[in-house]
């Protein structure tokens, strides 16, 4: 993979982490900055890459949508579903490159989505498992196994478009 394409889901991911309130504007605009470094650049990337961390709350909402567009990638609304999905897919990445351990990786996922969400339904159980480790005979580091097998799935699933913004009738 080139730096081009590993800036690409970088910014992919950020830009569905923030969609669901899981991280703050102004990562959103340091990927932006990092994919211009990698060599990516259009008029909506540069724009949204000269955001300051001051106006990122303000500009990115307006900006991303554009700038992902531009390089052909996905917009997630907040509270849809695929976003839902792409933010827990993005989050299976972080821990799998040890950004997160796999317990925190359970937390946010449990703590997010609950038992609610099907493609996340069983690191939701795992992180229940994690809580009750003391009374059963599985150790820590077998749940950690399941959670990174887990998260491995998730980031081999392919991808599902957004969902479309006007639908024929």
């Amino acid at each position: 993979m080139t730096s081009a394409e590993a800036a690409a889901i970088a910014l992919q991911d950020q830009a569905a982490l923030w969609s669901m309130g899981e991280i703050r504007a102004s990562a959103v605009v340091n990927a932006a900055c990092d994919a211009l470094v990698a060599g990516l650049d259009t008029p909506a990337l540069r724009i949204l890459a000269a955001c300051t961390r001051a106006e990122a709350d303000y500009d990115v909402p307006g900006l991303l949508p554009a700038a992902l567009a531009e390089l052909g990638l996905t917009f997630y609304p907040a509270a849809s579903k695929v976003g839902q999905e792409a933010a827990a897919r993005a989050l299976a990445r972080r821990m799998l490159a040890g950004e997160l351990t796999p317990r925190e990786f359970t937390v946010r996922i449990h703590q997010r989505h609950g038992h609610e969400l099907p493609l996340t339904e069983r690191l939701a159980e795992l992180d229940d498992e994690y809580d009750i480790l003391e009374y059963g005979d599985r150790t820590v580091d077998q749940v950690d196994a399941e959670v990174t097998a887990e998260a491995r799935r998730l980031t081999a699933h392919p991808a599902v478009p957004a969902e479309p913004t006007d639908s024929p009738s």
